[in-house]
């Protein structure tokens, strides 16, 4: 997989975000709810403008060009946010996290932020930049987006169920374009020609014909995510409060951050419980059965709910005690890596997940 240049025109311009909000964290105007969505819309209209105004081929080339453009923007302004509220800095955003998204002053939010100025900030440039260089971008998008929704679908719902829902101001309203725009590039993304691989039909004949026990890597992701369905099946009981001895030892001296009232570890785990264990479940059969050429699109990340449990804005009592800081690390890492080692071998030797060459076999033809 060819890693596309980043785009270094997106990237001067995102980084207006920072004397644009240092700026703004003195405007009067900005103490105010009302105020803080007016000028939030203002600011990315005019964005809008900028961009359409200096990549105009870009964007009718590929209209995507420009949302991953405000996007990036938005990445900074949300790494701006996590590092003042962590007390890297001071004086940017401290009148949006006030009178705009309280929220993200929790620790989730906080790493909501750190992963979107960072991951989804990078992707976004590699993504403008392949556009501009007209190159596919296949993979990158739908990492993005697995990403990108699996947060949303957790940081929305938590808002509103959480003990923040009395809190919620207009600029949650903009939350919506956010929803909406998301499955128009998902579908955009998702119909996007596959990048062709170098296999060759003998190459994808001879991988389909080997059984499970001569592909070991195959075999080990079969039993990881085995362990990973108990896993997430388990925590999904806990946050449903399952009267087993088990559930009751896990969630008081393993992971006690599923009680918190914040309510995004809850949400979390039963986003698992009902999106990530069918898939898991889906991913075993291609596995084993070959030519499932689904699987190589689907990929899924998992980042805050791990850094949000061991953060100090988490209060003390929900915090993963000490003594079992090593295991609730070594389990949630391996839960977070499980994923992308999949998708790595789903790109690495893609052979055995395409589907078989049509017509008969290379050695059943005539020699002559």
């Amino acid at each position: 997989m060819d890693i596309p240049p980043l785009a270094g025109k997106i990237a001067v311009l995102s980084l207006g975000a920072l004397p644009l909000s240092f700026a703004l964290n003195y405007v009067s105007l900005l103490s105010y709810p009302l105020g803080v969505v007016l000028m939030s819309t203002l600011i990315l209209g005019l964005l809008s403008l900028a961009i359409y105004s200096l990549s105009r081929s870009d964007i009718y080339y590929d209209p995507l060009y420009a949302v991953f453009a405000v996007f990036a923007f938005t990445s900074v302004v949300d790494l701006l946010i996590a590092l003042q509220e962590d007390g890297y800095m001071a004086g940017f955003m401290a009148f949006y996290t006030k009178e705009g998204e309280p929220y993200l002053r929790t620790a989730h939010g906080v790493f909501i932020c750190y992963w979107d100025g960072i991951v989804h900030y990078l992707l976004y440039l590699a993504m403008t930049g392949a556009i501009r260089k007209r190159k596919s971008y296949r993979n990158f998008g739908l990492y993005w987006l697995g990403s990108f929704i699996m947060s949303i679908l957790v940081f929305l719902p938590g808002n509103i169920l959480g003990k923040y829902s009395s809190e919620i101001r207009p600029t949650f309203f903009l939350t919506i374009p956010f929803l909406l725009v998301p499955c128009w590039a998902g579908l955009r993304v998702f119909n996007q020609t596959q990048v062709p691989t170098c296999c060759t039909p003998n190459m994808v004949e001879e991988d389909q014909r080997k059984g499970l026990l001569q592909r070991p890597v195959d075999l080990a992701l079969i039993i990881y995510l085995i362990f990973a369905a108990f896993f997430t099946l388990f925590r999904g009981l806990v946050v449903l409060d399952c009267p087993m001895d088990a559930c009751f030892v896990y969630i008081y001296q393993y992971e006690p951050y599923l009680r918190d009232p914040v309510t995004y570890p809850k949400v979390q785990m039963l986003v698992n419980m009902f999106y990530v264990l069918p898939f898991y479940g889906l991913a075993i059969y291609a596995l084993i059965f070959p030519g499932c050429s689904w699987l190589p699109d689907w990929a899924l990340a998992q980042f805050s709910h791990m850094g949000a449990s061991m953060h100090l804005r988490t209060p003390f009592t929900y915090r993963v005690p000490e003594d079992a800081w090593a295991s609730f690390f070594v389990c949630n890492l391996l839960y977070a890596l499980g994923p992308h080692l999949l998708a790595f071998r789903c790109l690495w030797r893609p052979a055995f997940f395409l589907r078989p060459p049509p017509g008969p076999p290379a050695h059943h033809e005539k020699q002559h």
